[in-house]
């Protein structure tokens, strides 16, 4: 072909080939300039599957206009010779780049976020290359990158041209799903890009093998060795991105390119700040290792109460009326949605204002929006005497902006209307129509307004009518859950209210909650962020020193902040004078004072907060974890049962239950039935790691090592949940198989880990105290104790009766470990003295503890301690 001319293409030299076509350089004379031709082989040419194939591949990339992505002229055939006229790409392809030096993190940055804009621009048009690889991807000589070889590329609304199990691409670079012949999405090219992602990194493939079942076999069930393993600077973040997209269950991988290119950005331009999509609930679960690694860090709930009210019926707990707001009707176009949602929101909370009244939370009422329930259902469930209910219009369609709100106050017994009213208002008057609506209430249910009630419902929270929008999409967005991008939103919005209007304390009081949140859950854990949360507050209480909602916001920074826990109880109980109904604010402080130490007082107050929002399931969990902490199992069994039946497809809750099973009682065949009904409810992938443990304390091992590939969600940036688990529990495994070499290598891929983590975050106790079970598996001896001391000293049990009590459990595995068993007993004695997530069964039947039952004073442990 070299120096022939078809059409107007004088073909130059031969630049690359493959199962799909040759590519040639070439010269378009008749716009003089230099092209890339691709011929499809001529033997393939009767093949009608592959010139269908073939010519995807001009449609799909010409239907795409990127910089990142290869242009296409043309697609003809001359004379036989069929063939795709595109850019000319002069430069090296990532493949070539790795092999010919090793890339720094930036590098890697910059190429990875062109790489996810030209894959985001493509699945935005329903177009998966499915053969994305280091080779396709080329990085011109001024840093440019081109996604080349859409070949393979599958279009919407286009036949399957691939045979019923056949599989498409390069094989190291397939997703699981491609490599089974299963039909593909665009997150199957997200897992393709992740094993680029990976190379480019490491300069390995995380998936190997000496032939093609190998390779296979890897792919669908091994975890690749962590980043640190090649590259000891590997920043956290970028573990976590790289392990979501090479997670095998897809669902768990980055569901659009567009979330990944986020996360790639954003990281780039903050370093080694923490991005993470799904936040633990609390601190406690931060520190819950996924495996049967050495520590017990008990999430979980027993079954021992067989009896509780099945309909949700409560009796109210004092003589207060009882009152649930129900989600107020749009009537309006759906994107005002969140204006209907807000404005029943801050009517809610103008209740909640009056201690007369009981009024139930948000979150529990918000389950019955479009519900076709009765009045009569709805408020046996929720336990109140009234409801309120209603429809919101808001009316853009004059020349005013009107707000036609229908409040009706409905007796739950009859069905009776108590009160009912239209209000037919301008904008501006929103907060006195508010305002109007919960006096009439009040009054209709002949509850007293102490004069601090009034001012405080009277109280306009602004002005400006724009700066109450942008305070209510951000509510919208913080009520969503907590996730990191609902949380950027919502500061987004409330730093748009502020700007706004500069004096809306109650949006610098949100402001300041959000800012404290994005630290305690290690999306951004950087003095920075808590600055931000401080000085959002201040401005908060600078503005109106009464404002409860700014006394809750300085709480919450000091919980968060700093674990000041007495500043916080101080703020906290200022707050609930102004907002005695407020459930989350009564949590908080069974929060703080279950960390104190005060669990009585800690299980008071989340029973009421559980009282006041009692179809929240994650409150009830909260009661069932306080209880197990204080070994009231029979209590806690009754609380997780709550659990399961307001939230039968949480997988947590069946979690929980089984493992009260192995406090209680020590019975794994109990434990495994509770985890068998959640099949066909929850996602039983999330109790996978229940199952591990439960194989080990069985003494299954191999079973248990069978089950670790199905463990695909080790991505935790801060290291409690992440590959550190994986290794560590393999190790463990490979340990009670009698297989001394498979041991040493998986704990010390866990130290390498761990030593960068420790490096970097000198204060987290838990890094020091797991590499300090590294250290041990390795028999490191002086080190392993050194650092499970650390881990006590940096969070002692005397700052927070909660997550210490794990370290010091850590530091009793490391004493068996290393063969200091009087040390390890008088370790495991004194967790059995305060509460704790330790216990006697639990202690006879996990094979951590076993090196210990022939020694005397152990035994009388588990015979003194019933």
């Amino acid at each position: 072909m070299i120096g022939k001319t078809i059409s107007h293409y004088k073909i130059l030299e031969k630049l690359g080939e493959g199962g799909m076509g040759v590519v040639y350089k070439a010269q378009d004379t008749k716009l003089d300039r230099i092209v890339a031709l691709k011929f499809l082989p001529r033997h393939l040419l009767c093949d009608s599957e592959a010139k269908t194939r073939f010519e995807n591949e001009a449609k799909a990339a010409s239907a795409l206009n990127q910089t990142n992505i290869t242009t296409i002229y043309e697609i003809n055939e001359v004379e036989g010779e069929c063939f795709i006229c595109m850019e000319y790409v002069e430069g090296k392809s990532v493949k070539e780049l790795i092999e010919e030096k090793t890339l720094s993190i930036e590098e890697v940055l910059k190429i990875a976020i062109q790489i996810a804009e030209g894959l985001n621009a493509a699945h935005k048009k329903d177009i998966v290359h499915r053969d994305i690889k280091s080779d396709n991807i080329m990085l011109t000589h001024e840093g440019l990158v081109k996604i080349m070889d859409f070949g393979l590329a599958k279009l919407k609304g286009v036949s399957k041209l691939t045979k019923t199990g056949s599989t498409l691409g390069t094989m190291q670079y397939m997703s699981p799903e491609q490599a089974q012949g299963i039909e593909v999405d665009q997150r199957s090219d997200i897992f393709s890009f992740g094993v680029v992602l990976y190379e480019m990194i490491t300069g390995q493939l995380p998936f190997k093998g000496e032939h093609e079942a190998a390779v296979i076999y890897s792919i669908l069930n091994e975890t690749p060795e962590p980043l640190a393993r090649y590259k000891a600077s590997v920043p956290d973040e970028l573990q976590r991105m790289v392990g979501k997209m090479l997670a095998k269950d897809r669902s768990a991988r980055y569901q659009h390119t567009d979330d990944l290119l986020a996360d790639l950005s954003t990281y780039s331009k903050q370093g080694l700040s923490s991005i993470v999509e799904k936040p633990r609930r609390d601190l406690w679960n931060r520190y819950v290792v996924t495996s049967a690694v050495a520590v017990l860090v008990i999430i979980a709930g027993y079954w021992m109460v067989k009896t509780y009210v099945p309909d949700g019926t409560r009796k109210p707990e004092s003589d207060r009326k009882m009152l649930a707001v129900l989600p107020f009707e749009n009537l309006g176009a759906p994107e005002q949605e969140y204006f209907a949602a807000g404005i029943t929101d801050e009517i809610t909370t103008q209740l909640a204002k009056v201690s007369g009244l009981a009024v139930i939370s948000r979150t529990s009422v918000l389950q019955y929006k479009n519900t076709e329930k009765t009045i009569q259902q709805i408020g046996k469930e929720l336990g109140v005497q009234y409801l309120l209910e209603g429809t919101i219009l808001w009316d853009k369609s004059g020349t005013t902006n009107r707000v036609r709100i229908n409040p009706q106050l409905i007796k739950v017994k009859d069905g009776t209307h108590v009160w009912a009213e239209t209000y037919d208002r301008v904008l501006d008057q929103i907060f006195a129509l508010q305002s109007d609506i919960a006096e009439k209430v009040t009054s209709a249910l002949n509850v007293t307004l102490l004069q601090a009630e009034q001012r405080y419902i009277a109280t306009k929270p602004t002005e400006n009518l724009e700066a109450y929008e942008y305070y209510l999409r951000g509510k919208e967005y913080a009520n969503r859950g907590e996730g990191v991008k609902d949380k950027r939103i919502a500061i987004d919005m409330y730093e748009k209210a502020v700007e706004v209007d500069p004096t809306f304390s109650l949006a610098y009081a949100s402001l300041s909650v959000e800012h404290s949140f994005m630290y305690w859950a290690y999306y951004d854990r950087t003095n920075e962020r808590l600055s931000k949360a401080k000085e959002a507050v201040d401005r908060a209480l600078e503005l109106n020193p009464d404002l409860p909602e700014a006394h809750w916001a300085l709480g919450i920074y000091y919980y968060y902040g700093s674990r000041d826990y007495e500043r916080a109880l101080e703020q906290f109980a200022i707050g609930q004078k102004g907002q005695p109904n407020n459930s989350d604010l009564l949590a908080a402080t069974g929060y703080v004072q279950r960390r104190q130490g005060k669990f009585e007082e800690a299980v008071t107050n989340l029973k009421k907060a559980f009282e006041l929002d009692p179809r929240s399931y994650g409150k009830a969990e909260e009661v069932e974890t306080t209880y197990r902490i204080m070994r009231k199992y029979s209590e806690a069994g009754y609380y997780i049962d709550r659990t399961i039946s307001l939230a039968p497809d949480w997988p947590e809750a069946y979690s929980d239950k089984a493992w009260l099973y192995i406090l209680s009682e020590g019975d794994t065949k109990k434990a495994r039935k509770v985890l068998q009904e959640a099949t066909g409810k929850a996602d039983v992938s999330q109790i996978v790691s229940d199952l591990v443990r439960l194989d080990v304390f069985d003494g299954d091992n191999q079973t248990a090592l069978d089950r670790l590939p199905e463990l695909t969600a080790f991505t935790d940036p801060s290291g409690f949940n992440d590959t550190i688990s994986y290794f560590l529990t393999k190790a463990k495994i490979y340990g009670l198989l009698k297989q001394p070499q498979l041991k040493l290598v998986y704990y010390d891929s866990a130290r390498i880990i761990l030593e960068n983590k420790v490096r970097s975050r000198l204060s987290e106790a838990a890094f020091h105290s797991y590499l300090g079970i590294a250290y041990a598996g390795l028999g490191r001896k002086e080190e392993a104790i050194r650092e499970g001391k650390k881990g006590v000293e940096l969070l002692p049990v005397s700052k927070d009766a909660v997550d210490a009590p794990v370290f010091v459990q850590i530091l009793a595995q490391i004493y068996v470990m290393t063969g200091d068993y009087d040390s390890a007993i008088d370790q495991l004695e004194y967790l059995l003295s305060i509460p704790s997530n330790i216990s006697i069964p639990y202690l006879r039947i996990d094979p951590t503890w076993a090196p210990l039952r022939n020694q005397p004073s152990f035994q009388r442990l588990l015979a003194g301690n019933k």
